[in-house]
């Protein structure tokens, strides 16, 4: 009988009736993974545990079976699953760089820290990288606090969750709901609290400390004063007080503790409501700014050293008599909660003596009948440079307190959400949410240090270069975008096209990008000279749905969506070369067969049509569908077709005999959401949804599919099972997440979700419908809907990306806490590899650093072996351990500095198995492309590296040869000759002409 095949425990069918709870340690408490031992931690506590069970074997004592140190296992009727598919998490988000809320600079004033929908995106500028934060909050994040130190974050979404994000460690350590809708948030110069902006108050609370905690909020004093919402906070350098904004065109100075000479009233003097408020620096001097572009200079009499404490009794003349006997008895028993009023008018009695202000100026920032809304500020204390956003998306530069104007620049048309400046005070960032922009830029260069702008609207496809080093995305915008995997920035963008992208594709070379739209065009674009060099069009008129090219690159093909045809072109001509007819509804998909001259079309007459390139483009096969077809595509080795219907099925096609070879029923595994208007359950809804994309694995074992939903789908192929299901989003803020209608928002009236709740604020420049005063009635405000576009797998295999309502996402394999042991047994321990390493078996010490399977030892054993012996050893491997040899060569090129050392390994250990490795090419093409992207990146950076030391050294060469050289005297006014000998400035010398020529 044969032995049944091994499934990880957890993944085994419910009705599976054999599973096993993992027994304690096999090895007792003398086992090598307890203290002292050499055995690795993560075997002794988890993998070291586990038994496969056979018949006849007692599951509570190892006798009669073998115990294994593998994965805990389970003996169901199924086929092992792959660790790579489902191991993958969350790694970036590309595409989107700023939606909403305010931007952060850290405090090196290297990074920029930008909310981007329910996510935070750390872009650093000067390594020149993107990394989105492991994290999500349940609503579009509304502010971002972060503590003096930089180690801590405070992120608030818009329904209140606030999550204390350790960004060390970039984990979140504590959440937390304020219960409301919290405008901004700020902590204090000591980093000892932080206060909150919430309706018409302000809380201040303890910051968290490095000690821990059962609750790392704990609030300190609530302050009342403002009659509207409250918009903006700013400390004093001392922590001693902080002013807040509010939309009643009032500002308040509140104080951190109780200061006998600070009464709180209001600061007037605004008719617009507060946008911001600046302390001046070591000063109690004040700076408010209104929405109606008005400056305020407020004056205090009182230095912040004059703040005197309160007594902690005697407190007659306060008007809180009770508050303030309640806080006296509760004193000794610790920190109690303290609520605080202010007087708008306080009276002349209760001023005496008492903390001043008066307004030294008032400036307005616009001209006479301008009436540009400010929407946003910033202010540098060290070099008084305040930076202003408008909502016409004008940003200006003062000085003050002079208001002296430094310069003034139009970024966008849109408003100017967010702005911040660095600590040195040289780069200022800005956020644009209506394009979804974000720039910094240094105001005394006057130049940009990053400028990047996600699709306008939603994007649609996607598609990975051969080498997987870059991402094209298309959008609804028109506009084709090209990403870097490595720094997550974009890096051109192409707008010829004048209506949405529908398709995008790489050649198999990878420096050329081919897009259709739907303004009846296919374009061609250079990644050399980043531009469009050819445009394909039809006889006439049509919409394009989708293109394909061949493997070679010299076809183009392209499915119109209105005249059921496909068209054919010659990358090297431009010419039309076929038009192929015989669809009768509108092409959904194209895909060439990777290996073979033979195209794919998809349609939803419900059948896909294989044509022969080689044979007269003639139908060689029509395979019939039960539904219409949405998405098809090719295998990697070509073999198998995969096509996505409109019933939910995923059906798999034999290409060469045109025999159907398995199907997968996906609606269930689906799982729509239901919107907020919707008049039916999700379970109904779902009927009319599909999957949309599919896109199979490097390896071609297991298939992605995604559609109108907030899942990705992982199926095995050969089995037709689940394997994984990926929450792409978890955000509230988008429509059709959430399973069953929120009972909340249902009224007597209605669904309260039918009533516009922002129609009444008027943000940025609106042009109004005639005779409306308040607000633009022609404005609605809608949720966009979760879905995913597009689904593509790295050609490296490591990763696969989606395109979806929230942007780009990128999923990878999340090696460091992957524990995957190879043929382990008990004799292979840390200990025995290094002992290996002493007595330089470097042979045996790299096979058992291969079967434990941990990095660190892997690369400690690899980086023992001498130089002029690593021919040697690479040919005493055996060809099961080549393969991880070169996925191991790959990854370390990503992280070593060694560089030299691991491409002395790759070209021995290429040239020595190189024959064998030809046949089985088809397994190792992600391995090696892998292994070319490291290598092509490396290259690129030690070839710009020498470009600009062989200029420098060009330079310093010529500039040491005009030393000690004397110009002649010129006469005055021979201009011709002036320009002559200028000319010449670098060329007197000894005759280097080719240094010369290249500086000139």
């Amino acid at each position: 009988m044969p032995p049944p095949s091994v499934l990880p425990l957890g993944l085994c069918p419910p009705s599976c009736t054999r599973r096993v709870s993992p027994p304690p340690c096999l090895l007792g408490p003398g086992c090598a993974g307890a203290e002292g031992g050499d055995l690795p931690a993560e075997l002794h506590r988890g993998a070291s545990r586990l038994m496969t069970v056979s018949e006849g074997v007692n599951a509570g004592t190892p006798a009669g079976g073998r115990w294994e140190a593998l994965r805990p296992t389970c003996t169901c009727s199924r086929a092992p699953l792959g660790r790579l598919l489902s191991s993958r998490n969350f790694s970036n988000l590309l595409g989107t760089v700023y939606r909403c809320g305010n931007l952060n600079f850290t405090c090196d004033g290297n990074s920029v820290i930008s909310p981007v929908g329910n996510r935070v995106t750390v872009f650093d500028l000067k390594n020149n990288k993107s990394n989105t934060l492991p994290l999500a909050t349940r609503y579009n994040i509304k502010c971002v606090g972060l503590s003096p130190d930089g180690r801590l974050a405070i992120v608030v979404d818009e329904g209140g969750n606030a999550l204390l994000v350790s960004l060390v460690c970039r984990s979140v350590l504590h959440h937390f709901h304020f219960k409301g809708s919290v405008h901004s948030v700020s902590f204090s110069p000591d980093g000892r609290k932080f206060v909150i902006t919430k309706g018409n108050l302000a809380q201040m609370y303890h910051a968290p400390g490095r000690k821990r905690e059962f609750n790392a909020f704990v609030l300190d004093k609530t302050y009342f004063g403002p009659y509207d919402e409250t918009t903006c906070i700013d400390w004093t350098d001392d922590s001693r007080c902080f002013a807040v904004g509010s939309k009643d065109m009032s500002t308040w100075v509140f104080g951190a503790e109780r200061w006998d000479n600070l009464i709180y009233y209001a600061l007037g003097g605004h008719k617009d409501a507060i946008v911001a408020c600046f302390f001046e620096s070591s000063s109690l001097d004040l700076y408010t700014l209104s929405q109606d572009g008005a400056l305020c200079v407020w004056q205090c009499d009182t230095p912040p050293e004059g703040l005197r404490l309160k007594a902690p009794t005697g407190w007659k003349a306060d008007l809180l008599q009770r508050e303030e006997e309640d806080e006296a008895e509760g004193e000794g028993e610790g920190e109690r909660e303290a609520t605080i009023r202010g007087k708008a008018t306080p009276t002349a009695g209760e001023q005496q003596g008492k903390v001043k202000y008066s307004r030294l100026a008032k400036y307005f920032f616009n001209k006479e009948g301008d009436f540009n809304n400010l929407t946003a500020a910033a202010y540098h204390r060290k070099t008084h440079l305040l930076v202003t956003g408008f909502a016409s998306g004008i940003f200006h530069l003062h000085e003050l307190p002079e208001f002296n104007l430094i310069h003034s620049l139009s970024v966008s048309d849109q408003r100017i959400e967010s702005i911040a400046v660095n600590t040195s005070g040289d780069w200022i960032a800005l956020g644009c949410s209506g394009l979804g922009q974000l720039l910094v830029w240094e105001w005394q260069s006057e130049s940009y240090v990053l400028k990047q702008q996600g699709h306008f609207n939603s994007m649609v496809s996607l598609a990975y270069s051969p080498d997987g080093q870059y991402i094209v995305t298309g959008g609804d915008d028109g506009k084709v975008k090209v990403w870097n995997t490595l720094s997550g920035f974009c890096f051109i963008t192409f707008t010829e096209h004048s209506s949405g992208v529908t398709g995008v594709t790489f050649t198999a070379t990878g420096y050329v990008i081919v897009t259709s739209s739907m303004d009846g065009t296919v374009r061609a674009f250079d990644l050399h000279r980043y531009r469009n060099f050819r445009t394909f069009t039809s006889p006439r008129p049509t919409q394009f749905s989708c293109v394909a090219v061949d493997s070679s690159g010299e076809i183009v093909s392209a499915g119109a969506q209105d005249s059921f045809e496909i068209f054919i072109w010659s990358m090297q001509t431009g010419r039309l070369l076929e038009v192929l007819s015989g669809h009768e509804g509108p092409i959904s998909g194209l895909c060439f067969n990777p290996m073979k001259s033979v195209l794919a079309s998809a349609s939803w007459d419900r059948t896909v049509r294989l044509w022969d390139m080689v044979d007269s483009w003639r139908t060689t096969e029509s395979l019939a569908l039960t539904s219409d077809a949405l998405a098809v595509t090719f295998r990697p080795d070509g073999a198998e077709l995969a096509v996505a219907t409109l019933n939910s099925q995923i059906t798999f096609w034999d290409p060469e005999n045109a025999v159907q070879t398995g199907s997968i029923e996906g609606r269930h595994d689906l799982k729509t959401g239901r919107k907020e208007l919707d008049k039916i359950t999700a379970k109904h809804s779902a009927k009319g949804k599909a999957f949309t994309t599919l896109c199979y694995s490097a390896d071609g074992q297991s298939i992605l599919a995604g559609g109108m939903s907030k899942f990705v789908c992982i199926y095995h192929v050969r089995e037709q099972i689940l394997r994984k299901k990926f929450e792409i989003s978890c955000n509230l803020s988008l429509d059709a997440m959430e399973e069953f209608l929120n009972r909340r928002k249902m009224t007597e009236f209605g669904n309260l979700a039918l009533i516009d709740q922002d129609a009444g604020e008027e943000k940025g420049v609106a042009i109004p419908l005639p005779g409306v005063k308040r607000g633009d009635m022609s404005s609605r405000h809608f949720k966009p809907e979760i879905r995913v576009t597009s689904l593509r797998f790295s050609p490296t295999g490591r990763c696969w990306a989606a395109t979806t309502t929230e942007g780009l996402l990128v999923y990878s394999l999340d090696a460091q806490l992957l524990f995957d042991p190879f043929e382990l047994d008990t004799s292979v321990t840390p200990g025995r590899i290094r002992a290996a390493l002493r007595q330089r078996d470097f042979t045996r010490a790299l096979l058992m650093a291969f079967r434990l399977n941990e990095r660190k030892l892997l690369q400690e054993a690899l980086e023992s072996v001498p130089p002029d012996d690593i021919e040697v050893i690479s040919s005493s491997l055996p060809d099961l351990y080549v393969d991880k040899m070169l996925e191991f060569l790959a990854s370390s090129f990503e992280a070593s500095h060694h560089l030299e050392f691991y491409l002395l390994w790759t070209q021995k250990v290429l040239l020595v198995h190189g024959q064998k490795l030809k046949t089985r090419a088809g397994k190792l093409l992600p391995a090696i492309q892998f292994l070319q992207k490291s290598v092509q990146r490396h290259l690129d950076a030690v070839s710009k590296l020498c470009d600009w030391n062989r200029y420098n050294m060009q330079y310093a060469l010529a500039m040491s040869r005009q030393r000690g050289m004397k110009r002649p005297s010129e006469p005055p006014g021979s201009e011709e000759e002036e320009d002559d000998d200028s000319l010449h400035l670098l060329g007197a010398g000894d005759g280097d002409t080719d240094a010369e020529g290249l500086l000139m």
